[in-house]
Parts: structure tokens; sequence; C-alpha cells
């Protein structure tokens, strides 16, 4: 094992928290990586990241799982669908540059960022809505398959949007909304993964270091934001699209 990938671990420990606050972890993590191992294929660093990842975001799903109360059979359904998806955006990624992605990807942002903050009190509180069986369909194929799509080809913010979508179509709070993206994020993970692995495209004693920080982080990450509560996760949530257009927008133009 490099002692890259032990200085890693931190990096890590770091996304793996603040994937299981609110998403948005690849922030930090796959910039780290990409910068750490440069001379890679840019496939065997997403690989790695994925499966780094996948460890994290299982360890909050854990976590969130203990405490909170989930639709299982709409949530069940978005997790099976969102894994093919990913797999397809993860072939998708292999052919097309993330830049014809980005600025769609930086409207979208955008949006959420404008609307969470002029709705100050929108996913404080748990209003759960009861959809109909067509409904409930309809939502987990656009929630797990567009969003799973969307993982596989670029990654970053997947927690995000899944907390958003999860909060405007089932009236989840918060915390619940956080709880059900960690779910469907395991099978985007898991479903890129899958990909990256038959390409033989992951690192996989670096990833066992890394993922060391990163369950330790997702774990902390998912008990403060169960103790915080919506209104600490809405803030995170605030700083993490702000980062995130940044992100895309330095990598877009600068």
């Amino acid at each position: 094992m490099s002692a890259v990938a032990l200085e890693l671990i931190p990096v890590a420990a770091a996304a793996g928290w603040i994937d299981a606050v609110v998403g948005g972890g690849g922030l930090l993590q796959l910039p780290a990586m990409l910068i750490a191992f440069p001379t890679l294929p840019t496939a065997t660093v997403l690989g790695t990241n994925k499966a780094v990842a996948i460890t994290g975001t299982s360890s909050a799903a854990t976590t969130y799982l203990r405490r909170t109360d989930v639709d299982w059979s709409f949530l069940g359904l978005a997790a099976a669908i969102a894994l093919p998806a990913a797999a397809g955006g993860a072939l998708v990624a292999t052919a097309l540059p993330g830049s014809v992605f980005r600025p769609v990807i930086m409207i979208a942002l955008l949006a959420v960022g404008a609307f969470v903050t002029l709705r100050p009190d929108f996913g404080r509180t748990h209003t759960p809505v009861r959809l109909s069986r067509r409904k409930a369909v309809t939502a987990a194929i656009l929630c797990g398959g567009g969003i799973g799509f969307y993982d596989g080809v670029i990654g970053s913010g997947t927690g995000t949007f899944l907390i958003i979508a999860f909060l405007l179509v089932l009236g989840a709070d918060f915390v619940h909304g956080s709880a059900m993206a960690k779910v469907v994020n395991v099978g985007t993970n898991l479903g890129a993964l899958i990909v990256f692995v038959a390409e033989g495209h992951v690192m996989w004693l670096t990833a066992a270091a890394m993922a060391v920080g990163n369950v330790t982080g997702g774990a902390l990450g998912a008990r403060m934001a169960l103790k915080r509560g919506a209104s600490f996760i809405r803030y995170a949530l605030m700083v993490v699209v702000v980062a995130l257009v940044a992100k895309l927008g330095y990598d877009q133009w600068g």
C-alpha cells in the first residue's frame, strides 16, 4: 500500500462525513484522488472512488435506518432502478465528456439553491405524502433512474439531488430525505462500481485503506445529522450547493 493511499484516509473521512449529512462528498474525494494519481487513467480513479464511496454510504445508511422509518416499498423500488441506471451512466461516461452535462447540472443546482433559500420552512417538518401505486412507480423511476444515471456519468452531488427529490415527492423532512438518499445512493454506487470492476478499473488496496476513513466519516456524519436535525442539514445543503456550482463552473470554464 502506497504512502499516498494512507495520506488520502483523512480526505476520505471528511468526504464520508459530508456525504452522510447532505451528499456531495465526491467534491472533496474525487479531486484529491485525481491529484494524488495524475498518471492513472481517469476511469481507474473513478472506479476506485466508487469502491470507497459505497462503503461510507452503506455505513451512513445503516446509521440512519436504525433511527428513521422509511417507506421501503417505494425506496426499495427506487434503489433497484438506480442500480442499472447508474451502470448505464458509467458506460456513457466512458464515451462522452463531462462538459456535455455540466451546464445543465449547474442550472439545476442553482434552481435547488434558490428554491431552498426562498422557502425557509422547506424540509423542516416531516409530512409524508401517500402516493398511488402508479404515482409511486413513476416517482421511483424518475428519482432512481434519472439521478442514478447522473451518478454514473458525473456523480458529484447525487445525494443532494436525491434529498431534494424525496422532499418534493414524498413530503419528507431533511433527516428522512437524507436517510432515503443514502439507501438509493448505495444502489447507484453499486451499479457504477460493477461496470468499473468489470473493466478492471479499481485499485483495491487503495480503496480498502480509504474505506476505513470513509466508513468512519459516514457514520459520524449520520449521527450528527440525526442529533442536530433538519435545520442543520438545510444549512449544510446550501454550502454544498454553492461548492458544487463553483466546482462545476471551474471544470467547465476554469
